[in-house]
């Protein structure tokens, strides 16, 4: 009849990836977002909050709104930020921003 012979399936069932191979992927790219990206979040968290408790007078910091200025006086929830001149603003302790090395407001204003 003709020179192809017919192929047949051979019997029994087929094995699929075991439980391990198909979770082993999903397991990698959960580990790869943790180093790369959560851990770094949550240290950089941990460090702002240090920062932001260990604040005292004298120090100069920078809002998250922008706002430049020396620590005043420290409270509970409230900080009293000089801008210069005798303004005085309370921000909340949450909204600081950064800790500014000492000195970049005068050099800012010379």
């Amino acid at each position: 009849m003709g020179f192809i012979q017919n192929a047949y399936a051979q019997g029994g069932p087929v094995a699929g990836p075991g439980l391990l191979e198909s979770f082993l992927p999903l397991v990698l790219i959960f580990v790869v977002f943790w180093f790369l990206l959560i851990r770094p979040q949550q240290k950089k968290a941990k460090e702002l909050k240090q920062m932001i408790s260990a604040l005292e007078k004298g120090d100069e910091i920078v809002t998250s709104g922008g706002l430049l200025g020396r620590v005043k006086k420290v409270q509970d929830d409230f900080i009293v930020l000089e801008l210069g001149d005798g303004h005085d603003v309370f921000v909340h302790r949450p909204s600081v921003a950064s800790l500014m090395p000492k000195g970049t407001i005068k050099q800012i204003r010379s």
